[in-house]
């Protein structure tokens, strides 16, 4: 995030502080507030904000329910927001439009999230972009000649696209394939099956209708979205989506399933495991009577199988299952 964040002060664009009160963030959006004009000659207001957070979890705060509820509001941009103000009088900020990019790991998304927060609410207006490991390792990171005027270019378009204002527009070819992928979807199953997105699935549309408008912009300053920038966007949304599923991996109403979680990616990374090895590795969070009901699931579940070899236990994984390796 740090070459972005880079290119976003130069640009100007106005960024939240990292650790804010609910209150101070609501007075920072609205002294946000702009005026556009469209090629029209209309003119509108809008009180644009980006909360750029590389520890997301610091910026949420624990378990700041009003804050993850006005969040969720602002995902809909409404054109007026009315809030109480601390002296119990009602004050509006006109335009709202919250962008909002952040880090974090699983493990700190959920001691910040309450548990009823998880697939509905804040949750489901996200694009959660999971991995489990680095792409490469790169013990002296210094950009090369070719990086350098890539980042120049991309300077160069950014203050383009910052200086874009209007209404985005629709070609008919991308009024007929999206009607034709709205249908399909209506009709077909999510992209995976986890009840803890079932929110993320109603909002998957509005979603994909936002990528697009950044494709478009990325792309050219027509701001009139193509079937490319469909293709484009459905393409990037699914490749995010195969990792999704594991954003709230240990996460469920069973007092075992964060420790079932984690026993699970040790043995995809292994492979094979003593019983033993594993009774000593989670020692502090399971005893005997629990690892074995852990193991009892895991077996019901498809992910593993037991084996003796003389008085040893082991644990195997099944190759044909699917665990994610941290």
């Amino acid at each position: 995030m740090g070459p972005g964040e880079d290119m976003l002060s130069d640009l100007g664009i106005k960024v939240s502080s990292n650790s804010i009160t609910r209150e101070a963030l609501v007075h920072q959006l609205k002294t946000c507030s702009d005026t556009s004009i469209t090629p029209s000659g209309d003119m509108s207001m809008h009180s644009s904000l980006t909360i750029f957070s590389k520890e997301l979890t610091v910026f949420l705060g624990y378990n700041n329910q009003q804050l993850m509820a006005d969040l969720t509001d602002w995902y809909d941009c409404a054109g007026k927001w009315e809030y109480r103000t601390k002296n119990m009088g009602t004050d509006d900020i006109s335009g709202v439009w919250v962008n909002l990019i952040g880090a974090t790991t699983p493990d700190l998304l959920q001691t910040t999230l309450p548990r009823d927060a998880i697939g509905g609410g804040l949750t489901s207006r996200i694009i959660f972009v999971y991995e489990n490991k680095k792409d490469h390792t790169e013990p002296f990171p210094v950009l090369t000649k070719e990086e350098v005027e890539l980042e120049k270019k991309l300077r160069v378009d950014l203050e383009q696209i910052a200086m874009l204002q209007g209404d985005y527009t629709v070609s008919e070819g991308f009024i007929d394939k999206w009607i034709e992928w709205y249908t399909y979807i209506d009709r077909s199953p999510p992209p995976f099956d986890d009840y803890r997105f079932a929110g993320y699935f109603e909002r998957r549309p509005t979603h994909m209708y936002k990528l697009c408008m950044i494709m478009n912009a990325a792309r050219t300053n027509s701001m009139r979205i193509e079937v490319e920038d469909f293709d484009r966007a459905l393409d990037l949304l699914t490749k995010t989506e195969r990792m999704m599923p594991y954003t709230f991996s240990g996460l469920g109403k069973s007092p075992t399933s964060d420790i079932l979680h984690r026993v699970l990616t040790v043995l995809g990374t292994k492979k094979r495991m003593k019983v033993s090895d594993l009774q000593a590795m989670f020692w502090a969070d399971a005893d005997a009577r629990v690892l074995e009901g852990i193991i009892i699931t895991i077996k019901n579940m498809g992910y593993a199988h037991v084996t003796y070899e003389g008085k040893e236990e082991f644990l195997n994984y099944n190759p044909h299952q699917t665990v994610v390796k941290n």
